[in-house]
């Protein structure tokens, strides 16, 4: 019944139009596997549906990655450590697999979601549970909301706003016992990155300034819906309290450089003819606002150290080309290059490197140059 009329038409057509012919032979194959039973391969794009999850279709650009292990989900609650007293901020609940088991452990879950379809999606799912009372579902974008009380924070967040939202976190207050976070796999090795480490970088040292900070699981790549292009790790942040009595913005300023050549040696950075001018400037700004500077703990500066405008310091290796100008050109003083150095002679640092410096070496190094009068911000 059906091969007649296909019959019909390559009688008639052939030998005038083989475009026919072939169309037809291949059509009367594909209907024939389906017949016996066999199955077709269907070639090129996949199908829509492969990427919606009831119905929802999923918007990789918005970070929107599912985690469907409920194996991993479980273990991110577990070590998460919440209690039956706690509060719990979620961000990015998608379809509500993670929601749904920390509602079994936590008094209370405040989750935000961007995507109204997920917040409408999370909403269903407690509908006429006991947890309905238990969820608060807040509708915006994370980085622009107000943050309520929280006790810990659990979140699968998209990687593009991973910066922000850490140091955003970390400037809220009050202080939070701990957040237990995905991240991209590369971003999480930078946050537990330690001193010598090729990862370590300005982005490590600021982390972990304000936090105690522990990698607890790497999750690949096809434990999520639709699966990103790389894999992800959990990681475990504890903020610390009380934070060091600095001023944020000088020590920003001071990290800043020092791992633009993180590399090289803090002699032969503060040798550099851009450096130099900086740290006049700095010093006649300081001089004409009468020495104001402060221990400055504002969350605001907090937020501060999460900035990456115009910084190149998150590359691994982190040696930037444009500070190369030496200040020992003709006419060019030399009071603040000497100053400076002298600094980091006599305190054994002319001759070390960034990378290989610790927290506290930081710390010593910024008080240091505050009391010889030179400044960062």
């Amino acid at each position: 019944m059906v091969l007649g009329p296909w019959t019909g038409i390559l009688t008639r057509d052939f030998g005038r139009r083989k475009e026919v012919v072939k169309g037809v032979v291949w059509g009367i194959c594909k209907v024939d596997a389906r017949m016996a039973g066999g199955k077709a391969e269907r070639k090129g794009r996949q199908a829509p549906q492969q990427q919606r999850f009831q119905g929802i279709q999923f918007d990789k650009s918005k970070g929107q990655h599912i985690l469907k292990n409920p194996l991993i989900v479980q273990s991110i609650v577990q070590k998460a450590g919440i209690k039956s007293t706690d509060i719990v901020l979620e961000i990015g609940p998608g379809t509500g697999n993670l929601t749904m088991k920390l509602l079994e452990v936590a008094k209370k879950v405040i989750a935000v979601e961007l995507d109204p379809r997920m917040v409408l999606e999370v909403t269903r799912r407690v509908q006429g549970t006991p947890y309905q009372t238990h969820l608060q579902v807040i509708q915006g974008d994370i980085l622009k909301t107000q943050l309520p009380y929280f006790d810990v924070c659990v979140a699968n967040i998209p990687y593009q706003i991973s910066s922000p939202l850490t140091f955003k976190l970390l400037s809220h207050r009050p202080i939070f016992r701990c957040a237990v976070i995905m991240y991209q796999r590369e971003f999480a090795m930078r946050l537990v990155a330690k001193t010598g480490d090729p990862l370590f970088c300005r982005l490590s040292v600021n982390t972990q300034l304000l936090a105690r900070i522990d990698h607890l699981l790497k999750v690949g790549k096809n434990n999520f819906r639709p699966p990103p292009k790389v894999d992800s790790s959990v990681v475990r942040i504890e903020p610390r309290n009380p934070l060091p009595t600095i001023n944020f913005k000088e020590w920003d300023g001071l990290i800043r450089l020092c791992f633009n050549r993180k590399n090289k040696t803090l002699g032969s950075v503060f040798r550099q003819k851009a450096v130099c001018a900086t740290m006049e400037r700095n010093f006649k700004t300081h001089q004409a606002l009468n020495g104001a500077l402060e221990n400055n703990g504002d969350t605001d500066m907090v937020m501060h150290l999460g900035d990456t405008t115009n910084d190149d310091s998150m590359d691994a290796d982190g040696d930037m080309d444009t500070m190369d100008e030496d200040m020992d050109g003709p006419g060019v003083p030399s009071t603040f290059k000497d100053k400076a150095l002298a600094v980091l002679k006599e305190h054994g640092y002319d001759d070390k490197r960034s990378s290989k410096l610790t927290q506290e070496d930081f710390l010593k190094l910024l008080a240091a140059f505050n009391k010889a009068g030179f400044y960062f911000s």
